[in-house]
């Protein structure tokens, strides 16, 4: 298996004219191998991820343990055995999201070196990430590290789903995994290398809550030939339009102030005095309208959102149906209660013959940045990148990060691959990719923040 995959990515490489030197890289060899396995999800199958890193597990003698939470849904996790501290976990996902290869300037799943970058489905949500958690779990073992605590790999099902064939199973079915566990580092968020070259390291801390909503109209049906003034598409339509006409007011919670706070230096002149004074900034629509246009990751923390991204009616042109319906993902901020959101968005609907299902809602759980974890990362991250801007940050999606810190866990969001500003990995768009080198040097970053927090 390790002799198929270093011959393809030997041949990738000088087809890019990228040193063949750079074929030797260990890391590299299992991402490209990682890379090609399809684990899309639907329907997920990440048993054939299990079964990969299972054959690594057996071939250093690490002892590990799997499950299926149903019929291909594997999740696997190995222990290394340390002290009494709390243990840490690497986490990562082995599910990614579809792909559609005429999109592509290649296929998804068929991983490519070109231009410098590794090009394919999953490389940065979240297969790079989880071959930097194995070589700095293997490094450990590998070099007999006495350890101050018991460290975990564990890589799971189901995350782009909800999590709950993965870290969300494994919590209600294996409990004992988790007895003294204090600590997971997670995805996401990427460091940033500006202009000025200033490297910005964001580690997640807390994250907008998904809500995820289905409205369904209803109302009386017919022939397309004979319109009605309403109809269930119709009245679906124009409450749609509501929404979308009516932003959510914008609220500034304390983690996003002081995100913003630190940020503002190193952004770029025109947003800089906007996000020192965030406060006074959102009462201007032009700002928001702008930023948003601009910079709709860091726009979405400012406010509650609804993004509309499914619709179903008739399944025959000339039928009026009597329902129709309308999928979106909301996200809200951390400290929203959700009812008054519901409560919000009725009276944007404003037609009492649509009602609101609820799809799925987690908590609003958060993590301290004021930990022995978080002070040691960013003593590591700032002697191996001197000058770094770390800070704790806020995230506009999700991870499987609310599991633990229901459970009282801290859990952070960390990826070790810095890219230049302006850069896009294209997470869950098209051609899908993060810089070659700082996956070299990622892998660097990543021991060295491990082993310093667990080592004896």
């Amino acid at each position: 298996m390790r002799s198929r995959t270093a011959s393809l990515v030997t041949l990738l490489l000088m087809s890019c004219f990228i040193p063949v030197a750079s074929a030797q890289n260990e890391a590299l060899d299992w991402l490209m191998e990682y890379l090609a396995i399809d684990t899309v999800n639907p329907p997920g199958n990440e048993i054939r991820g299990v079964e990969f890193f299972a054959d690594i597990f057996d071939a250093e003698g690490v002892a590990y343990e799997t499950a299926e939470s149903a019929p291909g849904r594997g999740n696997i996790w190995a222990r290394l055995e340390g002290g009494d501290e709390p243990a840490l976990i690497l986490l990562h996902h082995i599910d990614v999201v579809p792909a559609s290869e005429e999109f592509w300037d290649s296929d998804p799943l068929v991983p490519v070196i070109r231009d410098g970058l590794i090009i394919g489905r999953g490389v940065a949500d979240t297969k790079g990430l989880g071959i930097l958690h194995l070589q700095a779990f293997l490094n450990l073992h590998r070099n007999n590290i006495r350890l101050n605590r018991d460290v975990i790999f564990m890589a799971t099902a189901d995350e782009e789903a909800g999590g709950f064939f993965g870290a969300g199973w494994l919590i209600e079915n294996r409990p004992e995994i988790f007895e003294n566990v204090g600590f997971v580092l997670n995805e996401l968020t990427e460091p940033t290398l500006m202009e000025n070259g200033t490297i910005q390291v964001g580690i997640e801390v807390a994250q907008k809550r998904p809500f995820w909503l289905r409205l369904v109209s209803e109302d009386i049906p017919g022939h397309g030939s004979a319109p009605r003034i309403t109809s269930a598409t119709t009245r679906l339509v124009a409450a749609l339009d509501r929404i979308r006409e009516q932003p959510f007011e914008p609220q500034v919670s304390d983690p996003v102030r002081s995100m913003f706070e630190q940020l503002a230096p190193f952004e770029d002149p025109r947003w800089q005095t906007a996000m020192a004074n965030i406060d006074e900034a959102v009462q201007d629509p032009g700002f928001l309208r702008d930023f948003q246009e601009e910079r709709p990751a860091l726009h979405a923390l400012l406010r509650n959102t609804c993004s509309l991204t499914m619709l179903s009616g008739s399944d025959k042109i000339n039928v009026v149906p009597p329902t129709a319906s309308a999928e979106m993902d909301c996200r809200i901020l951390p400290e929203q209660d959700a009812n008054e959101f519901l409560d919000q968005l009725r009276e944007r609907i404003a037609d009492e013959q649509i009602e609101i299902e609820q799809i799925m809602l987690f908590g609003p759980a958060s993590s301290s940045a004021d930990t022995e974890l978080f002070a040691s990362m960013t003593r590591v991250l700032q002697e191996r990148m001197p000058g770094a801007n770390v800070f704790p940050s806020v995230l506009q999606a999700f991870t499987d990060s609310h599991f633990f810190r229901d459970l009282g866990i801290v859990a952070y969001g960390f990826g070790p691959v810095v890219i230049p500003d302006g850069f896009s990995s294209n997470f869950h768009g098209n051609n899908e990719r993060i810089p070659l080198e700082g996956f070299i040097q990622g892998e660097q970053i990543m021991n060295a923040v491990v082993r310093d927090f667990v080592e004896e």
